[in-house]
């Protein structure tokens, strides 16, 4: 059994409200994120040890956002700016954690950010469809984000016999959950009739099977375990982190029906915590639904369920608050919004609101494990991270 001493936790946490935000530069947007964290877990700025910033970056106006936020909000201590494309505030969660965890400190914070809206619609599609293998897929062929998930939602809906409505499930579900997060950027329900006259984005996949373009910030705080015991009554544990890479060119993949770095994140995720599987011993979940089917996959990549039921999940319910194994109470990326370098950090604050029973009314999930997982990729398997966090008790 770990020492205290050998244990990181979250000990605060702060959010910023997800859509466009024109009002506020990017160093604004962080402070809106990192005030609130300082503030619930009782500390200064110069009390942080350390800070990473998780980033994507290409389309707002700061290139050195680690330096230029920390300076805005007053912090003195060393930074890094980490890139993992959407799993990149996953990648400063585990540098924040790393850096507690050599030694070297015993309070960090790590941040994730993106101001997606200060280029044009074409910029941001351009750059994010670069997120593959450039020279052959986006320059030979075109690939847009879309394109790649629309391959794997073909694949799927083929292999499985489904059809387009039962990808519309998915958001169903997180729309109205997103209806219940003040910090969402769609507050809205929806119906599969709306989800399927909705516009192709790319074929299955429409508008309203898609993520949005989102600015948004995050921040958690973390402590060593006997500090972080000092510091709250209900520290939030990470027990273990897997984290995988995969090939950068799909036509290498093992199959479309699933991401193998996924797979290979969720076992060593689950056995750094000392678990044989998901079984009963989670409450709740945080999956990457940067689209419809991307949440399908992500079911049977973590063992939510096996290959080709996941869809059976979302249609019986089994994925809502009151399901047997909750998903996305906060509306996802897909309702909540996806500014990429922030998504991580935003699962890891969702999460630590639900285990502490903090959620807003009728997102709260029944805590009785006390334990949950999250799900992050970056760009379509490229980059896989997965989390699992407990409560102190």
């Amino acid at each position: 059994m770990k020492s205290e001493e050998e244990k990181v936790a979250i000990v605060g946490i702060g959010h910023s409200k997800f859509g466009k935000r024109m009002d506020v530069s990017i160093n604004e947007l962080g402070w809106e994120a990192i005030r609130p964290a300082l503030q619930d877990a009782g500390i200064t700025q110069k009390d942080v040890d350390f800070y990473s910033v998780g980033n994507f970056g290409y389309w707002s106006e700061e290139i050195l956002p680690a330096v230029t936020i920390g300076e805005y909000a007053g912090l003195s201590c060393g930074s890094l700016k980490t890139e993992a494309a959407c799993a990149s505030g996953s990648a400063s969660l585990k540098i924040a954690m790393d850096s507690i965890l050599s030694g070297n400190g015993k309070i960090a914070m790590a941040i994730g950010i993106e101001k997606m809206y200060n280029s044009p619609n074409g910029t941001i599609i351009e750059l994010i469809g670069r997120a593959g293998n450039y020279f052959w897929e986006f320059e030979n062929f075109g690939m847009t984000f879309p394109g790649y998930y629309a391959l794997y939602a073909s694949r799927y809906l083929h292999d499985y016999n489904y059809r387009e409505e039962d990808l519309c499930e998915s958001a169903v579900k997180a729309h109205h959950y997103g209806a219940l997060n003040p910090y969402a950027q769609f507050q809205k329900e929806t119906t599969i009739e709306e989800c399927m006259k909705s516009k192709y984005v790319s074929r299955p996949l429409k508008l309203m099977d898609s993520s949005p373009i989102t600015d948004g910030a995050a921040a958690v705080i973390l402590a060593r375990g006997d500090v972080a015991r000092k510091l709250t009554d209900t520290p939030i544990y990470i027990d273990g982190q897997g984290y995988a890479t995969g090939t950068a060119y799909i036509g290498r993949r093992d199959g479309y029906t699933g991401l193998e770095a996924s797979r290979r994140a969720s076992e060593m995720a689950l056995k750094k915590a000392g678990l044989e599987g998901i079984g009963n011993n989670f409450d709740l979940f945080e999956v990457h639904d940067c689209f419809t089917i991307a949440e399908v996959m992500a079911y049977e990549d973590v063992g939510l369920a096996r290959r080709g039921e996941g869809i059976k999940l979302l249609k019986e319910h089994q994925t809502y608050r009151d399901g047997k194994f909750p998903v996305n109470l906060d509306g996802g990326l897909k309702s909540k919004g996806h500014p990429i370098g922030a998504t991580g950090i935003s699962q890891a604050v969702e999460i630590t609101k639900q285990l502490r029973g903090e959620a807003e009314k009728g997102r709260q999930a029944e805590i009785r494990k006390g334990r949950a997982l999250q799900h992050n990729v970056g760009g379509t398997g490229h980059y896989a991270y997965v989390t699992i966090y407990s409560r102190g008790d």
